[in-house]
């Protein structure tokens, strides 16, 4: 790792710290600011570390899912400045995540052994998580919907990605496969932390640290030939 890769990381770890103690004194335009900086950079560290290699249809999937990851983030932010549409822009930050997911699905599927078995691992795990989020936790029709595809895909992702790194244990799957679980384990945090009932900073910070932890690993895959 070059000082260039580690400067990305520190300058992005600060602006999400930033950005969190902005978010929580509520100054939303500029916690806008700073979570789509933090997210320049871990977009930034995918482009420069792709630069190492030959730059192949996995660098480019990655690169553009973390470009999707950037959208959903100041998606999922903007919608407390502009309050009115706030649901609105809250679910097109969800679908910016959504298609991230199914890139990186895309991006991780050739290295994986087992598909059928990971699909329905990923779909009976979803199926039993649904279940239990739409029975304790009331959510409107539009998010039930969004939220059957959008776990489906990270789920589906998280399995694949965890086959693939049991399949080839290379640094590069490992790496992904552990970010895929931060990030699912991220989500699963501020599902509960949005839609349970009283929101907490302490779950904030959690879903906040695993989510950006998740994007790092996985920018960082794209500094790898195989």
């Amino acid at each position: 790792m070059n000082i260039i890769m580690i400067v990305l990381i520190v300058l992005g770890m600060i602006s999400q710290g930033i950005f969190m103690f902005a978010e929580y004194k509520k100054n939303w335009t500029l916690a806008v600011i700073l979570k789509g900086l933090a997210s320049v950079f871990f977009v930034s560290l995918g482009v420069w570390c792709s630069t190492k290699t030959a730059f192949s249809m996995y660098d480019k999937l990655i690169i553009a899912g973390l470009i999707f990851g950037l959208v959903g983030d100041v998606c999922l932010n903007l919608r407390h400045v502009l309050k009115k549409i706030g649901d609105k822009i809250f679910l097109g930050g969800v679908a910016a995540f959504l298609v991230g997911h199914i890139i990186y699905l895309i991006a991780v599927i050739p290295s994986a052994t087992r598909i059928i078995t990971d699909v329905v691992i990923g779909i009976i795990i979803a199926a039993v998580l649904l279940f239990y989020i739409f029975k304790t936790m009331k959510v409107k029709i539009a998010f039930k919907i969004f939220g059957v595809f959008y776990l489906g895909a990270i789920i589906m992702m998280t399995c694949i990605a965890i086959d693939a790194a049991f399949a080839a244990p290379v640094l590069k799957n490992l790496l992904f496969a552990f970010g895929a679980v931060l990030f699912t384990a991220s989500d699963i945090v501020l599902i509960f932390n949005t839609f349970g009932g009283e929101e907490t900073f302490p779950r904030r910070i959690t879903n906040l640290s695993l989510y950006y932890i998740a994007q790092i690993c996985i920018a960082l895959t794209t500094m790898f030939v195989a």
